[in-house]
């Protein structure tokens, strides 16, 4: 077992600190990992997933600007391995996807003021970077909407290795 690896059971188990400490690792939200971590004892991964959303649900919008903060670029340097996996599609772009990837990300973030968040398990750069431009065009609330659905995408995925249920990529 790693140290971003834990048993369920034992997960249920930990002390609150210990736990809201994993939980960030997942998610730099604290106010979300406190409340996953409340939700204790989960029992199941269902269930973990259920109150993982429910936090999200919950997140103030400085609390989603926190989580969205633990977020590299898409295309930047990963900086955790959580998220060189889940961009492992954007390692080998060519040079033109990566160079259209960052004036992307950085239109994106003059409109919204924040990172393009993206579930980027599975994709490839170049799909990231059409769905990158799509968002460019909606309003602000209703991007607001998807990056929570995007951010609970990638809570599930980390969720899932965390507590060792099987995940692909």
């Amino acid at each position: 077992m790693t140290t971003d690896e834990i048993d369920l059971r034992a997960f249920d188990a930990l002390p609150a600190a210990a736990a809201v400490e994993l939980l960030l690792s997942c998610c730099s939200s604290p106010a979300w990992a406190g409340a996953v971590a409340a939700a204790r004892p989960v029992g199941s991964v269902e269930a973990l997933l259920a109150a993982a959303d429910a936090a999200l649900a919950e997140l103030s919008e400085d609390e989603l600007d926190r989580a969205l903060a633990g977020h590299p670029r898409i295309g930047a340097t990963p900086d955790t391995a959580a998220s060189a996996r889940e961009q492992a599609g954007v390692a080998g772009a060519p040079d033109a996807v990566r160079a259209a990837l960052a004036a992307g990300n950085r239109a994106y973030e003059q409109r919204f003021g924040h990172v393009y968040l993206v579930c980027a398990t599975g994709r490839s750069a170049a799909e990231l970077l059409d769905i990158l431009r799509a968002r460019l065009h909606n309003d602000p609330h209703t991007e607001r909407g998807i990056v929570r659905a995007e951010l609970a995408k990638i809570n599930h995925i980390r969720l899932r290795r965390l507590v060792r249920a099987e995940v692909r990529a």
